[in-house]
């Protein structure tokens, strides 16, 4: 009967399911595993949560104390407990299965359930995980659109556009005929490696300079809008590389749709932020109850990230978009002050999980398979801080700019970097050097950017682009 009862009040209050499951999970786990899934992956979720804000947190804490960049130490603290070090929170993106998980290890000693349980609860928890982490960056992606400056960011529009053409063709170019003259690299994998050069973790890099207070000068803003720029290219660049992979041939109306949409997007955001913004105040005076303006919000905000990912291109950049169509409203500085804490919540899940996901141990040149990727990476990592840096220098009329600034917020690849390595892993195309030094490349230049930034960024800043509120 005391299994009975148990059962008909986890279903009356999944809090006092929870608050019962340490005490009767062995007898059930025996009698009903596939019951007791749900509040094993509840009880993995939130332990996985503490582990989340209290390595973000440390991390954060001792950054600063150091003089560098918060989100610096939330990366690092995701390193500390993640794939390379202490294996709290790992995911079978990285190769990893239940047994490598502190984490179900604990959970599976306390639950007497068998592998094969843990290891779908393992899969579900680190489901659930990924999609808190990519929550987690559309709310800062939202959170950043409003800090920015619609007006401002099309003023600095030509500079952003040349700076993203630059950041893409010059890494792209030397990367992929460096790796094929240099070291025989075959033409599909080193076309995808060059292709990885490209990209710009407009996440990473739009925290580093919110928390450095030049979000909003000249500098900030050319940085933001070539970011965004930078992302479409990415994904169209990413569409060619992988339809090359598959096919050997590039699908050549696949890309014109990326781009006929990625542009529609952008304008069609532009646009409708001239006739939203008196209609998103008016119906936030309408409503009385708790929430009455951050709800209506973020309603906007994730059906345009829905907008963005299902037309292929990024959620993130719908999420961007929303923000800055908010920021020209009348409510936009009560609305920051209430997005916020939400961010505080949700974004370090985001960087945690970055750093988490990151194996230093293809660094490790005692591998003797480690060591051709080293080769390669060495040469990719020039590559890639070269080929950003020289962005800078593609900025004109504007003679006090700190165009070194500019080149060197480009540089972190983060978990962009990530996905066109994953998407070339998952096509077969590379070999595990390749890979390795891919990998590489993302995981140095995703931490140098933020204490290079903050290094650069030393000098007095340019006129902001707007005033501070």
């Amino acid at each position: 009967m005391a299994i009975d009862a148990t059962h008909w009040l986890s279903l009356l209050s999944p809090t006092f399911s929870f608050s019962l499951w340490s005490k009767t999970i062995p007898v059930l786990a025996a009698a009903t595993p596939e019951a007791e899934k749900g509040p094993l992956v509840l009880a993995a979720v939130l332990l996985s949560l503490v582990i989340i804000y209290f390595a973000s947190k440390i991390g954060a804490e001792l950054s600063n104390w150091m003089g560098f960049p918060p989100v610096l130490g939330e990366l690092v603290g995701g390193v500390v407990v993640g794939i390379s070090a202490l294996h709290l929170l790992v995911f079978p993106e990285s190769g990893s299965s239940a047994s490598d998980s502190v984490l179900m290890t604990f959970l599976q000693g306390t639950s007497g359930l068998s592998l094969d349980t843990i290891g779908e609860v393992f899969q579900t928890q680190s489901e659930v995980m990924s999609v808190l982490a990519e929550l987690g960056v559309i709310v800062l992606l939202f959170e950043i659109g409003l800090e920015s400056n619609l007006k401002e960011l099309m003023a600095v529009g030509i500079q952003a556009v040349v700076v993203a053409v630059v950041g893409v063709v010059v890494p792209f170019v030397a990367g992929t005929a460096g790796l094929m003259l240099l070291f025989g690299v075959p033409a599909i994998p080193a076309i995808f490696a060059g292709a990885a050069l490209t990209a710009t973790s407009i996440g990473i890099t739009s925290k580093v300079l919110s928390e450095l207070g030049r979000l909003t000068s000249k500098e900030g803003q050319i940085i933001l809008g070539a970011a965004v720029i930078d992302d479409v290219l990415g994904i169209i660049v990413l569409a060619v590389v992988a339809s090359l992979a598959k096919t050997g041939e590039v699908d050549v109306s696949n890309v014109i749709y990326l781009i006929v949409s990625a542009s529609s997007f952008l304008l069609g955001a532009i646009l409708l932020g001239k006739v939203f913004n008196q209609s998103f105040v008016a119906i936030a005076d309408l409503l009385k109850t708790r929430g009455g303006l951050v709800i209506p919000a973020f309603i906007f905000a994730f059906l345009m990230a829905y907008v963005g990912a299902a037309i292929h291109l990024e959620a993130i950049l719908g999420a961007f978009a929303a923000g800055l169509v908010l920021d020209e409203t009348d409510k936009r500085k009560e609305l920051q002050k209430q997005v916020v804490p939400i961010a505080d919540l949700l974004v370090p899940i985001f960087f945690v999980t970055v750093g988490a996901k990151t194996d230093l141990g293809v660094l490790n040149p005692a591998v003797p398979s480690n060591r051709e990727g080293l080769l390669m990476a060495i040469f990719l990592i020039v590559v890639a801080i070269v080929g950003k840096v020289v962005t800078g220098l593609a900025v004109f009329g504007q003679p006090q700019l700190n165009r070194l600034a500019i080149g060197v917020g480009m540089i972190p690849r983060g978990e962009v970097g990530l996905v066109f390595a994953g998407v070339g892993s998952a096509s077969g195309a590379l070999s595990e050097a390749t890979e390795a030094a891919i990998i590489m490349m993302v995981i140095l230049t995703t931490f140098l950017a933020p204490p290079l930034l903050r290094f650069v960024f030393q000098e007095p800043a340019s006129v902001p682009a707007k005033e501070s509120d």
